[in-house]
């Protein structure tokens, strides 16, 4: 067998699945806690330098901007997190069914960006109570941390202490 054909096949962890309808079945019938990591949307720019956190999950009352499909370029406050559904109601975008009705278009986290600059759906604008602000301390604690053990020159010897 060719040695990169195996590095293809080769799994890291066994306890982890890689079987796609496994995943699939994960995906779809998981609870609610874990669908809010799942509906998590990166933060623009500005909000990323400031926070120093990358990705949260999305919450009503935030300001995020569509970057991918038929309602690109839109941005407005998310209106309802549907957990249920996978999806947001974001204000302004809506639909009239055909008895004249209007319907919120529901959009997936993954087509979100907080900023105008960026490529991806991301979140623009935080609401910040409480709980949030200690889940962004905790995540740009930790995220500052690393990132200082790795600035500066680093010998064999530093990074071998590191490791145990």
């Amino acid at each position: 067998l060719n040695l990169t054909l195996l590095l293809d096949i080769m799994k890291f962890n066994k306890f982890v699945s890689s079987s796609r309808r496994k995943n699939r079945k994960a995906h779809f019938t998981a609870p609610s806690h874990i669908r809010r990591k799942i509906m998590s949307c990166a933060l623009s720019r500005e909000l990323r330098q400031k926070y120093n956190v990358r990705t949260l999950p999305v919450r009503r009352d935030d300001e995020v901007l569509v970057c991918s499909g038929h309602n690109k370029g839109n941005v407005g406050k998310v209106l309802r997190v549907y957990r249920k559904k996978y999806v947001l109601h974001i204000d302004k975008m809506t639909r009239e069914k055909t008895n004249g009705a209007t319907v919120y278009i529901g959009v997936h986290p993954s087509n979100l960006i907080e900023s105008l600059f960026t490529d991806q759906v991301t979140i623009t604008k935080l609401k910040l109570d409480k709980d949030r602000r200690k889940i962004v301390e905790r995540k740009s604690g930790g995220r500052s941390s690393v990132m200082e053990k790795l600035k500066g020159k680093h010998s064999e010897g530093t990074v071998l202490m590191d490791t145990f």
